[in-house]
């Protein structure tokens, strides 16, 4: 079984400050909605499913189905999506489920178009559709990675595709967004090992101090910077 240690019980250490924050401000998201996530629930994109357990031992979800691309890349093996579709249209009937969750997967959608209509199609009437997305983060599962969206984006395309009473909210504010950029730094860009060493120690304790001190919901229109964003939309 996967363990979700490094998307759950997460402790800050040098090892993680790459993405420490990135998983823990998802899991904040994901805990601040709990009480939207019932019945049927479609993870979208589900990839390793790292929060499937945590949600079902935390809600009322009666069913959990995860659903990925015929073609996504393999995370681990033994960890498979319960349905596969074709990028076209998901193999469900409409108005299916409860709730769908998207967590990390707009981002990596080639026709977000296809991808909403289909959400909205499968989804109830009155249901939430909860996701994450991220904003100040590397290039990832490359090629697949497609898309950057902004909160005002991110409305917009929600709503041409029928969702109401959607509330977006920035995953973590300027401070965050610095001490992000000098985890993925020290832990991912070229340099000498000894080099990565000393960094990783002078950067822990600044870490500590941006990640405290951060403000995760600063105003839009104040032109901060931001490292992604969570929200729920309605279809009504």
């Amino acid at each position: 079984m996967h363990s979700n240690d490094d998307f759950i019980h997460i402790n800050l250490n040098t090892h993680n400050i790459d993405r420490y924050y990135h998983r823990t401000s998802i899991l904040r998201a994901i805990e601040k909605n709990l009480d939207c996530f019932k019945g049927k629930l479609l993870d979208t994109g589900c990839g390793k499913m790292p929060y499937r357990n945590y949600i079902l031992e935390n809600t009322k979800i009666s069913e959990y189905v995860g659903l990925d691309i015929e073609t996504a890349k393999t995370y681990d093996d033994y960890i498979k999506p319960d349905v596969t579709w074709n990028g076209k249209k998901m193999p469900f009937d409409d108005n299916s489920f409860d709730c769908i969750l998207a967590t990390e997967v707009l981002e990596h959608v080639p026709k977000p178009d296809i991808f909403l209509s289909e959400v909205f199609r499968v989804l109830k009437k009155g249901a939430p559709f909860f996701f994450t997305t991220p904003f100040l983060w590397p290039l990832h599962e490359p090629p697949y990675d497609e898309y950057r969206y902004t909160p005002f984006s991110m409305k917009r395309i929600l709503t041409a595709h029928g969702f109401s009473d959607i509330n977006v909210e920035a995953l973590g504010g300027w401070n965050a967004s610095l001490g992000q950029m000098i985890g993925l730094w020290v832990r991912r860009s070229p340099m000498r090992a000894y080099q990565r060493r000393i960094l990783k120690m002078i950067a822990f304790p600044i870490l500590k101090y941006l990640y405290k001190n951060d403000d995760p919901k600063p105003d839009f229109f104040q032109g901060p910077m931001i490292t992604g964003i969570s929200g729920i939309a309605y279809k009504h």
